[in-house]
């Protein structure tokens, strides 16, 4: 899982200036191969069973036909005595996998253990580290691999049933159970990147439950479980956890299956919160902004004409765009509006 760190008046979002990095405190270590593979998932689209009433029995079957899709991922460096446990669910036959990328670490070797017990070598196809988000691929027989079905975090309701399954302080195939406890959550990742549009859930998960799933009552993936509220630092769960919402790594997953590492854009600006609209207090030397003349001072009320009144529309709205893009920039300078071409360049996140 990852500790959550807050911050203060000075914030930087999604296309802000570097911040504190986020630490896993299950994270691993990686081998960095890549696998040219372009298998791509799709989502499968099961009826709605949305107010049916859950008994015991049925929470059970929805865990029998899932708990056979997460993995155990270990990880170890052969120059160290460092490693670790984490979680991933099962992509597709050919041994794909999704998981945390603070899972999967920077160096290392991988391996990749199923429920009955099966397992063997994997390493790295693609990340995005933005999104604390990895694709391995594990050497497995296809016949012992059962993908999961990955669901519409976009449907997803704060008060349904949330099931995490997972391998916590290396228990394996523990499952708990929940329910959402909020949605459009946020938190501050690597390179100081914000992760946005989390899900909450009180399930219960703990150090080696990063990169399983959180499931719905209908079977579906609607989430990656990738961090917890740490005010204690005993890095224990306290009933506040968080989950990438499944379609942020259906976004970028054909891109990390063609062995892709994903790129996300930014301004490279540092905003002052609270503002609305909001008010640029550094520019980055060499930045996008800094290309495009924005600066120290300026306030923004808009981005290729749509109106920006919050933090949280401008960080919204740099997500949806692409590293290299350019930006219609509207701004207020000493009491006067000025429209400025603004490039998106991409997040140092190494």
């Amino acid at each position: 899982m990852i500790e959550k760190f807050r911050w203060g008046l000075v914030v930087v979002v999604s296309m802000a200036l570097g911040a504190t990095a986020v630490v896993g405190i299950d994270s691993l270590r990686a081998a960095p191969p890549v696998s040219t593979s372009t298998t791509i998932i799709e989502r499968v689209s099961p009826p709605d069973t949305s107010g049916v009433s859950l008994s015991t029995d049925s929470i059970a079957d929805v865990v029998e036909a899932v708990r056979q899709s997460i993995v155990r991922i270990d990880a170890s460096d052969p120059g160290s005595f460092g490693g670790g446990v984490g979680s991933g669910v099962v992509l597709d036959t050919e041994g794909h996998i999704l998981t945390n990328n603070h899972v999967v670490g920077e160096n290392g070797v991988l391996k990749v253990t199923l429920i009955d017990g099966t397992e063997g070598p994997a390493t790295v196809v693609g990340r995005d580290v933005g999104n604390d988000l990895a694709v391995i691929k594990a050497d497995i027989p296809a016949d012992k691999l059962v993908p999961v079905t990955l669901g519409d975090s976009a449907r997803v309701r704060i008060g349904e049933l949330a099931i995490a399954i997972g391998n916590p302080f290396t228990i394996e195939g523990t499952v708990t159970e929940g329910i959402v406890s909020g949605l459009g959550r946020s938190l501050l990742g690597s390179g100081g990147r914000q992760m946005r549009e989390l899900i909450q859930s009180d399930a219960a998960i703990n150090p080696g439950n990063s990169g399983g799933g959180l499931f719905n009552a209908r079977g579906e993936v609607i989430g990656i479980t990738t961090a917890i509220e740490n005010p204690t630092n005993d890095r224990v769960f306290i009933g506040i956890g968080y989950a990438v919402p499944i379609n942020t790594a259906i976004r970028f997953l054909a891109q990390m299956l063609a062995g892709q590492d994903i790129q996300h854009p930014r301004l490279g600006i540092q905003l002052q919160a609270p503002s609305s609209p909001p008010l640029i207090v550094a520019v980055e030397p060499g930045s996008g902004a800094d290309q495009g003349g924005l600066e120290a001072g300026d306030v923004i009320t808009a981005l290729d004409g749509a109106a920006i009144v919050t933090f949280d529309d401008l960080a919204a709205y740099i997500d949806r765009r692409e590293v290299g893009d350019v930006l219609d920039v509207t701004i207020i300078r000493d009491g006067n509006e000025l429209t400025l071409a603004v490039p998106l360049v991409a997040w140092d996140l190494d």
